[in-house]
């Protein structure tokens, strides 16, 4: 992926681009992991697009949280840079490793996705309820770290 392959997207400094850097699955690592001049893939997906590619300051990163080693190499690379962060729940991911990790100087800088300990929370009456609240324990779990 090159500079190219973003700009259509780019071209609109009023909209975001969110860009897959690390993904949560354990094949990911397959890719992922390939020596390109002495870093990893997702190494190098991070550096350029912390620091030529996100020249308008859109740029966001997709690094899951099953790998809170890589969530902390890839802050390391971009600064305060936002990441979106799925794999929190079902997939494995700990809110604690994965804020801890990940959250920038001020405790921010992360998107935390958990969607399918929400979108299961419950499959009756009280799907609303139980969907609300699966939400919000999520969020105050996360919160304890920031």
């Amino acid at each position: 992926m090159g500079r190219d392959s973003i700009d259509p997207w780019l071209a609109y400094p009023d909209k975001g681009v969110i860009l897959l850097c690390r993904t949560s699955n354990p094949g990911g690592s397959d890719l992922q992991f390939l020596d390109v001049g002495g870093e990893r893939l997702y190494e190098r997906v991070a550096r350029l697009a912390a620091n030529e590619w996100n020249a308008g300051g859109q740029i966001s990163l997709v690094v899951g949280a099953t790998f809170p080693a890589e969530i902390a190499r890839v802050r390391a690379i971009v600064g305060d840079m936002p990441l979106l962060v799925p794999g929190i729940g079902a997939q494995g991911g700990d809110i604690e490793a994965t804020v801890r990790a990940g959250r920038t100087a001020s405790g921010a800088g992360l998107m935390i996705n958990s969607s399918r300990a929400i979108l299961y929370a419950g499959n009756d009456g009280n799907f609303a309820a139980a969907t609300r609240r699966a939400a919000e324990e999520t969020r105050a779990a996360i919160n304890l770290y920031r």
